[in-house]
């Protein structure tokens, strides 16, 4: 019988808690409230709202009630497993004001989805997703005012989940906590808003490889980078384009999927990208974006499947084994 490793793998560190229940929400309003910046200057990760919502979990008495209380500075022992051994995952996801003043989250469940394969992986307890999107959306109802006023910024949404054992040694943790901050940013990148950014691709470095933890958003996947990233500073890029083996395989940029829009030998137009082989994050971005050319192309003339990179086309993009193809007609 196949067994897939990846199932093998989270299977071991499954651990079955208690329910984290939004029903048991309590909230602590900020007497103080700051003042809103200005969309126009915003930048990213710089600016955070006046409230936060924190859970604590223990191996004895499983997930406390979650809490939304007043921004603040975390206490945490100095032994604390997530501050030794990177036991300690996060996501990434946004809000925004339509031109309606409705403000939407852009697609929660598929964050929740990925930050709980990456629990899974790290051996830290398991929640129910579908409440823990309830308590963030309570968090951001609260902050509303916090969601820019703009089409050229957002709301970010870091949920985070770290180790608290106080104790030393390399083994699960038996305390945890998961805490959500949010902030409006402005665009990533320097360049702003849907400028190019210039990519370094140097076949010296590796991100992840496969068996490894690339495809789970975790701390030490990032840190790792930093000195990396500073050379592609020097070199005027502002990111980097990881390449993988000895065929110096298109995996992921640092911050981003990577796709190709091409015309082939052919003539015929594709859109291609590195597929989720345990190597690459999976990024919400892209599954939109081949949910919405998949949707796109069956209406326009029924095609929109996945194909093994042809012969021709290995010769001249050898590092992407397999494509997405999209064809128009």
């Amino acid at each position: 019988m196949a067994v897939n490793s990846n199932q093998h793998q989270t299977s071991m560190c499954k651990r079955v808690t208690e329910r984290l229940y939004a029903a048991d929400l309590t909230i602590e309003r900020n007497p103080a409230l700051k003042p809103k910046p200005d969309p126009s200057t915003l930048v990213f990760g710089k600016q955070f709202s006046d409230h936060m919502l924190t859970v604590s979990w223990s191996e004895a008495g499983g997930w406390q009630a979650p809490q939304i209380k007043p921004f603040q500075n975390l206490s945490l022992h100095p032994a604390s497993s997530a501050l030794h051994y990177s036991i300690e995952l996060f996501e990434g996801m946004k809000a925004f004001r339509g031109v309606d003043n409705r403000i939407r989250l852009f697609r929660p469940m598929l964050n929740m989805e990925r930050m709980y394969r990456s629990t899974e992986r790290s051996c830290l307890p398991l929640f129910d997703k579908g409440e823990l999107i309830k308590c963030i959306n309570k968090l951001v109802e609260i902050d509303r005012e916090w969601v820019p006023y703009s089409t050229d910024a957002s709301l970010y949404i870091r949920p985070t989940f770290i180790g608290t054992e106080p104790s030393l040694g390399v083994s699960r943790a038996g305390h945890a906590l998961l805490f959500v901050i949010i902030g409006p940013v402005g665009p990533y990148f320097a360049t702003g808003g849907f400028s190019p950014v210039s990519l370094l691709a140097d076949p010296r470095y590796v991100r992840a490889w496969r068996g490894g933890v690339g495809e789970y958003k975790m701390g030490g996947n990032y840190g790792p980078t930093i000195a990396v990233q500073s050379e592609a500073a020097k070199q005027k890029c502002q990111q980097v384009l990881w390449l993988y083996g000895e065929n110096e395989e298109i995996t992921e940029v640092g911050t981003m999927n990577l796709f190709i829009y091409w015309t082939t030998e052919k003539g015929e137009k594709e859109l291609v990208t590195p597929p989720l082989d345990g190597i690459i994050l999976p990024g919400v971005t892209r599954q939109s974006l081949l949910d919405l050319a998949r949707e796109w192309v069956r209406n326009k003339n029924g095609k929109g499947e996945v194909f093994q990179l042809s012969p021709s086309c290995r010769k001249n993009w050898s590092p992407l084994h397999w494509m997405a193809s999209f064809f128009q007609e």
